[in-house]
């Protein structure tokens, strides 16, 4: 019987009801990610995107490795992007937009493949994809990280490409044909595309590698086959060895000083929002519907190899940072494992798709499961990480001619002047020591980067002679995380010897202090008491 025929045997209501399911979920995917997407400013790490991606080629293949740990491929697509589509806010977020849509597409796509790789009927195989769908288009940090200009968005879609690619690679072995080099080529160009995201693609890189050897039956692979699969992983290992030496050597000052922590306490609650968010119940009902997707997948002919390739793709980039956090440096961030949610969601997908009777209750557990996505989303919804359009919408007011503002450390400089272009705004902007990246400026890295300084007291106090010091009349002193930066306050302090301040603002990481020369502060409060 052929598949048109099954699927035509099957009630109306069965046929379709994914098909709208899945059309909602595309629809509530884009709206949910587009609505908001050019509201909030640039916060830190964006800023250093952009600046990047303002650059030309040798800043970016050559100044760049020199301060950050990443490779600057991202920043390389972003270079080409903006210049294609502009600079603006919103031309910048349309890149991951972009990359954060086609992830919903590719999970959907996977959905598919999985279903026709694990024999499921042709109905079976649209709920399945709906139903991944729906879980891709509410899940929160995909919805977040689609907002980013980060690499996670573009992460997550190589990981989402790879995944697929591998699920057609399985297919080939379960059908006892040799696999496709188109396939074999598409995992490895995933795979090389990953690891040259972000510092952390070697995680994800070797998970792809576990992945594979779990998942493709080697007995139906001939030396040929062989010749290709260990080719592609060592011409995806050849590719990555520059951006190997680039993490090599940033890696020993990020180790020793680094701004992130590892809260072993908040690794639970961490895992949670990688995979689903679940709230306390959710959790419980999520983590079920997991497991039976294992077992579901174990109890299919040869889904026994294809969920483990899963469950390592999923699982393993997330225990190694866990690992590495613990015995390493701190690198244990949601954002950055964010590409881990993709085979997580297949695999509550397929435990969702239940046989006979109990298929009733598949959309009621959905619901289930879907209900604190969407009132995270609103949550985050245009909500800043770090509200620079607030912080200029106080200081501007206050900054008078012959003022001065400044930025300490000097990469605070950077989300603040894109923020003052969005706006329109002019304002006097100073970074301390230098612009980022400030080498050859002395000082230390307290955030692991070496474009990021702080200043020693003795330079403090010798700043404290110049003009830049002396002269303005206010100083406007902007910091982020100045408990990380400036922890003693050792420049507020400085400057408050021949000053009084005169403004405080605080939100969130921005903190800004205006301090006034003492002998016009006088003239000032003397004015003010005339009638």
């Amino acid at each position: 019987m052929t598949e048109r025929s099954e699927t035509a045997r099957a009630p109306s209501w069965q046929r379709l009801a994914p098909l709208v399911l899945a059309a909602l979920a595309v629809v509530c995917a884009i709206a949910i990610r587009g609505r908001t997407i050019a509201e909030p400013p640039l916060w830190l790490d964006e800023a250093y995107s952009a600046f990047a991606a303002d650059h030309g080629f040798g800043f970016l293949w050559h100044v760049v490795p020199r301060y950050e740990t990443h490779p600057p491929l991202y920043y390389t697509i972003l270079h080409l992007w903006s210049g294609v589509f502009g600079r603006s806010l919103f031309a910048r977020r349309a890149l991951g937009l972009l990359c954060g849509l086609a992830s919903v597409a590719m999970l959907g796509l996977a959905a598919d493949r999985l279903g026709r790789l694990t024999g499921r009927d042709p109905v079976a195989r649209r709920w399945l994809a709906a139903i991944a769908l729906t879980l891709a288009a509410f899940q929160p940090l995909m919805v977040d990280m689609t907002a980013q200009v980060r690499p996670y968005p573009v992460m997550t879609l190589g990981y989402a490409i790879g995944l697929y690619a591998l699920l057609r690679l399985a297919e080939d072995g379960a059908a006892l044909r040799p696999p496709e080099r188109r396939w074999i080529a598409l995992f490895f160009a995933a795979q090389a595309l990953v690891l040259w995201l972000h510092s952390l693609g070697p995680l994800f890189g070797l998970s792809t590698f576990i992945a594979l050897l779990v998942v493709v039956p080697r007995r139906v692979l001939s030396r040929t086959d062989w010749a290709w699969l260990v080719g592609g992983q060592v011409a995806a290992g050849l590719v990555y060895l520059p951006a190997l030496a680039i993490l090599a050597s940033q890696a020993p000052t990020w180790v020793k000083s680094t701004w992130l922590t590892f809260e072993p306490a908040g690794v639970p609650d961490g895992i949670s929002y990688i995979y689903l968010n679940w709230n306390r119940w959710s959790r419980l009902i999520g983590l079920a519907v997991a497991v039976a997707g294992v077992v579901m997948l174990a109890r299919r002919r040869g889904g026994g190899r294809i969920a483990g390739g899963l469950l390592v793709l999923a699982l393993l980039p997330v225990a190694l940072s866990i690992l590495l956090s613990a015995t390493v440096s701190p690198v244990f961030l949601t954002r950055t494992l964010s590409a881990a949610t993709v085979p997580a969601l297949l695999v509550v997908g397929y435990g969702l798709v239940w046989p006979g009777r109990w298929q009733s209750l598949a959309l009621p557990v959905l619901a289930v499961l879907i209900a604190p996505m969407i009132s995270v989303d609103r949550l985050h919804a245009g909500k800043p990480l770090q509200n620079w359009y607030g912080a200029i919408a106080w200081l501007g007011p206050r900054v008078a001619p012959g003022d001065a503002v400044w930025a300490y450390p000097n990469e605070g400089a950077l989300p603040l002047a894109y923020a003052l272009r969005d706006e329109n705004r002019r304002l006097p902007l100073l970074s301390v020591p230098a612009p980022v990246p400030a080498f050859g400026s002395g000082g230390f890295y307290p955030s692991g980067s070496r474009g990021v300084v702080s200043l020693y007291p003795a330079q403090i106090e010798r700043l404290m002679t110049t003009r830049y010091a002396k002269l303005p009349p206010t100083i406007w002193l902007v910091r982020v995380v100045p408990g990380l930066y400036d922890p003693d306050d050792a420049m507020p302090d400085a400057l408050a010897r021949d000053r009084v301040v005169v403004g405080e603002f605080q939100a969130g990481d921005i903190d800004i202090i205006g301090l006034r020369r003492r002998d016009l502060a006088r003239v000032a409060a003397t004015q003010k008491t005339q009638p």
